[in-house]
């Protein structure tokens, strides 16, 4: 599990301040996502994809990542259009498939992807950890900021130790069906991977407070604001200022 996959680089993005981004990213996506026509999704969606070429992220990677973020927006276009009264594009069987619903199902979908190529090109482009930090410096709560980061830094552990227990369990024959005995097996698996992840919250905590951790992360090194920084945070403004015109 590479929650860092896309931050390697040295791409105008990767080298950006992160307390720039996320004053960028926060308003941006609130614009888009409130935007209520179509040539805002299409203009978002395409200046997210001039970003992303910018960043330089993996293609193949993002792919990936793309499909199963429209395989829930197609179930939309399965059900939105018919539910919406309008102009009727076609029927299927005594249901109308409407022009306004088309209308509306496009738009969410334009919005959608257009936001998390931005989250891609803007907050992937950086390590979690020094996003950490950049919120630490914006002065968000201090308890949520470490929640997220033990989460973050033990969620691919937990994964890990998932699929040592499933590999486990493959070696004994377990073959996933639907029936009882599948069922129990991975009742029995939810339960382990339980009791193991309190043993090592439990290692965890002595090892910290071993190494004198009172509940706060000191700030060793800082950040450094450059101009070309400013200049595409006011560019950034700009564009959703147009945006909501």
């Amino acid at each position: 599990m590479h929650l860092d996959e896309f931050s390697e680089g040295h791409s105008f993005f990767h080298k950006m301040d992160p307390r720039v981004k996320f004053i960028v990213f926060i308003p941006l996506v609130f614009v888009i996502a409130l935007s209520k026509n179509i040539t805002a999704g299409a203009i978002s969606l395409l200046l997210a994809v001039i970003f992303i070429f910018i960043a330089k992220t993996s293609l193949k990677a993002l792919l990936k990542r793309l499909v199963v973020v429209n395989f829930f927006i197609l179930f939309l276009w399965f059900t939105l259009p018919f539910s919406i009264q309008g102009k009727a594009l076609f029927y299927l069987g005594k249901y109308i498939f409407s022009f306004e619903g088309a209308i509306y199902v496009l738009s969410i979908s334009l919005k959608a992807n257009a936001i998390f190529l931005f989250t891609i090109s803007i907050l992937g482009t950086t390590e979690v950890f020094s996003l950490a930090h950049a919120l630490l410096h914006l002065k968000f709560p201090k308890k949520l900021i470490e929640l997220f980061f033990f989460f973050y830094r033990y969620i691919s552990v937990l994964h890990k130790e998932y699929q040592r227990l499933f590999q486990a369990a493959k070696v004994r024959a377990f073959n996933p069906r639907t029936n009882l005995r599948t069922y129990r097996t991975y009742a029995y698996l939810l339960g382990m991977l339980f009791l193991r992840s309190y043993e090592r919250s439990q290692r965890v905590y002595q090892a910290l407070i071993l190494r004198g951790f009172k509940g706060e992360f000191p700030l060793i090194s800082h950040f450094q604001l450059r101009k070309q920084d400013l200049v595409f945070a006011v560019f950034m403004y700009g564009i959703g200022i147009f945006i909501l015109i």
